[in-house]
């Protein structure tokens, strides 16, 4: 299988091809020539206008809702889904039913990942069934696939806990991800607590129910010295203090989903619940703070938090919708349209390489003798999702019939070009 890309503007900081235009020729899997114009057959020609091309996109917080929730989503829809959003690589969320805490549950997910076209790699619990009392068995989910560790949707609440995840995790350099919900602060909230809330009669969570846990969890980074990954922040002084935490050395990733640099409370004055999500859409100034995080470096990832439900899950009263909404295939027009002077490097690193690091993964280089692992995207064509082109089972999105600039092209992964 020989695969031509023709044309193409490389963005990968790391490579000494990043920001030229050049011809990539790759055969069997393998980038077989970088150069500036390349003659040969090929089986594909990939020629578009204004392409560029960098590794292979990472989504490392995403739900694909198998075992037991595959009416909302499975691993081959979610898979589709994100093609064609350009990830090579997503992390699946343990929050399934059963729950993906135990060696088995890993093992499901990586032996019928075997057979997808992308590659999806298991997140373990911290927990027990992720019910945040009884340590799980890591260290054998670890050595059976799992990519990091994580209670997902439901963060550690107890320090005690937690703490001995740290140091557990440790033992084998693997990463512990957490939502900063502090559940025991605005635990009945239903959106961000300020004027906005008040003025809509809706309960409210207060910034500190995120920032306070924040704080806890650096104070138990500094005491263990492991690895942490804080996913979904959304206030101004949650950049700050992760901020510092790295200044200080310690091991501390964050990420923040496309919809909290896209929108804000004020954005739910029409009581949308595709808007209702968990931690909530903060102010206005918070989601400027996150959008310059952005710009400014300060954010390591771009994570989608995709999370489909059903029609009858969304299209109810403010009180009784659930937290979520799908993300996958709109997350780089999102980030494209919104952020438009963001350097592709920049992109780049949001998406892929900050990722790869971070979690360890294979390097994955643009390169002459690497494997092609890559993404191919447009920064001025239209994205647009609809239901006729949606590849999710679920529409829960506020991005529905939006035009948003940027288009994902297609990805190169496991020999195989694939687009939407």
């Amino acid at each position: 299988m020989k695969i031509l890309i023709k044309k193409v503007l490389i963005a990968q900081a790391s490579s000494i091809f990043n920001n030229t235009i050049q011809d990539i020729l790759i055969e069997d899997g393998i980038i077989k020539a970088i150069k500036e114009n390349i003659l040969a057959d090929a089986d594909t020609i990939i020629q578009e206008k204004d392409m560029i091309a960098s590794a292979g996109w990472i989504d490392c917080f995403a739900h694909f809702c198998d075992p037991g929730f595959e009416y909302r989503e499975n691993l081959s829809t979610g898979t589709n889904t994100a093609i064609a959003g350009g990830f090579t690589t997503v992390f699946v969320l343990p929050n399934t039913s059963p729950v993906i805490h135990n060696k088995s549950q890993v093992t499901y997910i990586v032996q019928k990942s075997k057979e997808l076209p992308i590659h999806i790699y298991p997140l373990g619990t911290l927990t027990k069934n992720a019910e945040g009392k009884e340590l799980a068995e890591m260290y054998d989910m670890q050595q059976s696939g799992a990519i990091a560790f994580t209670d997902g949707l439901q963060p550690v609440q107890t320090a005690g806990l937690l703490l001995k995840a740290l140091q557990y995790t440790k033992v084998f350099n693997g990463t512990v991800i957490q939502m900063p919900i502090d559940k025991s602060i605005g635990n009945n909230g239903l959106m961000n607590e300020g004027m906005i809330s008040t003025q809509l009669g809706l309960p409210g969570i207060p910034s500190i129910a995120e920032e306070i846990i924040i704080k806890r969890d650096i104070d138990l980074l500094r005491y263990t010295q492991s690895k942490l990954h804080i996913t979904g922040i959304s206030t101004a002084k949650s950049v700050a203090l992760i901020k510092v935490a790295k200044q200080e050395g310690l091991q501390i990733s964050c990420s923040v989903t496309p919809y909290h640099l896209f929108f804000n409370d004020e954005d739910l004055q029409q009581y949308d619940t595709h808007l209702k999500v968990n931690p909530p859409l903060r102010t206005k100034a918070d989601m400027l703070a996150l959008q310059q995080a952005v710009l400014d470096g300060d954010i390591d990832c771009i994570a989608t938090h995709h999370l489909p439900h059903n029609t009858d899950d969304k299209n109810c009263e403010f009180e009784y919708a659930l937290n979520g909404m799908i993300g996958l295939q709109t997350a780089f027009a999102a980030i494209n349209h919104l952020l438009p002077s963001l350097s592709n490097e920049n992109i780049a690193k949001l998406f892929s390489d900050n990722a790869n690091t971070l979690f360890n993964l294979p390097e994955n280089k643009i390169a002459e003798g690497t494997i092609a692992n890559l993404t191919l995207f447009n920064r001025t064509e239209k994205t647009i999702l609809q239901k006729n082109n949606n590849q999710s089972k679920s529409f829960n999105t506020p991005f529905a019939n939006k035009e948003l600039n940027g288009k994902v092209i297609g990805v190169i992964v496991k020999n195989k070009f694939l687009t939407n």
